[in-house]
């Protein structure tokens, strides 16, 4: 393994400089999504602070089986996975949507073991959360050479096409494929694929279809952990807008379609009401009833998977499944 005696400085791509122009897309992309006729707010906001301590209160819950599932499939198979990453000599490990890398560090600590050479890119919009992650490996992993990228997952990509020569294998954990569109999905994976070369892998977290009971507590747990999560949106519209949303007059609503497959939350006005957002200096109304649609999560069968990464020019190399089949970590490769 290629030893650093200091992790190497970390490449900030982000377009936002400072909280203000963050701020300012915030306000937009609210404003846009409240005026639409089907409102909706994008569920990359909710993880502020509240919502990033709420998350994890989920990852926790007996419901949400999706974090526990992903983690056996990495346990129980981390030694095969780390085989066909090394397999042809040194490579570059891309984390897109890195956070924390509780799930990645399994694979670390394994290629260390297995003195793989390779070095550890994580990829993630947060600065703060990728200073953190390299102090944790800095004391757990002192030996790792690593170099952290600040960025959307297309800038880092582009970024380390033209700045890092080699193999690469691209991490791609959780199951947030399910959160694009089937045509974002689509275009996401040709976008990943059109940055990879012959011999170059990607692993990719899937959460598989199944009883359509099980899907829909995970996402409406009795504890309403859930529920304050996606209540969450409205706190910091209130909180870094000037918004006054009443969280007492909304509620959430979660609804699983197991025809398409696609996990659906939302948020529902109880009454009609007013709400003033003070940094937008505008009013918006509600019905009683009405919806804020703020997160769709797809579920996916292995077929569709497999057919997902064929339109882009990947070829399904092999599939890791829980015990349970709930959950899927699927390498691709690139011929």
């Amino acid at each position: 393994m290629e030893i650093n005696t200091a992790f190497q400085s970390m490449i900030n791509l982000s377009q936002k400089k400072s909280g203000a122009s963050d701020t300012a897309a915030f306000a937009t992309d609210v404003n846009d999504g409240l005026s639409q006729d089907q409102k909706s707010l994008p569920s990359r906001y909710f993880y502020d602070g509240e919502g990033s301590r709420l998350f994890q209160e989920i990852m926790e819950l007996p419901e949400y089986y999706l974090t526990r599932a992903e983690y056996e499939v990495l346990t129980e198979n981390k030694e095969a996975i780390a085989r066909e990453f090394a397999g042809a000599g040194f490579f570059h490990l891309i984390d897109l949507g890195a956070g924390d890398a509780l799930k990645t560090k399994i694979l670390l600590q394994q290629l260390t073991v297995q003195q793989s050479a390779f070095s550890y890119i994580p990829v993630d919009i947060s600065g703060d959360i990728l200073q953190q992650l390299s102090g944790s490996l800095q004391t757990e992993m002192p030996a790792l050479s690593m170099q952290a990228v600040v960025g959307e997952y297309s800038k880092a990509l582009e970024w380390l096409q033209a700045n890092k020569s080699g193999r690469k294998v691209v991490l791609f954990l959780g199951s947030n494929i399910g959160n694009f569109k089937a045509d974002e999905s689509r275009n996401f994976l040709c976008s990943v694929r059109a940055y990879l070369q012959p011999g170059d892998k990607l692993l990719m977290g899937i959460d598989l279809r199944k009883d359509p009971d099980v899907i829909l507590r995970a996402y409406d747990d009795a504890a309403g952990v859930t529920a304050a999560f996606n209540l969450n949106l409205l706190r910091r519209i209130n909180r870094e807008l000037g918004g006054n949303f009443d969280l007492d007059q909304f509620r959430h609503y979660a609804l699983y379609n197991p025809q398409d497959g696609v996990m659906r939350s939302y948020l529902v006005s109880k009454k009609e009401q007013e709400v003033y957002i003070r940094d937008l200096q505008k009013s918006f109304h509600f019905a009683a009833w009405e919806t804020i649609h703020t997160e769709n999560s797809h579920k996916y069968t292995l077929p569709q998977v497999q057919d997902l990464g064929m339109a882009c020019g990947f070829t399904l190399q092999t599939v890791f499944q829980d015990k349970n089949k709930r959950f899927a970590d699927v390498l691709f490769s690139v011929d």
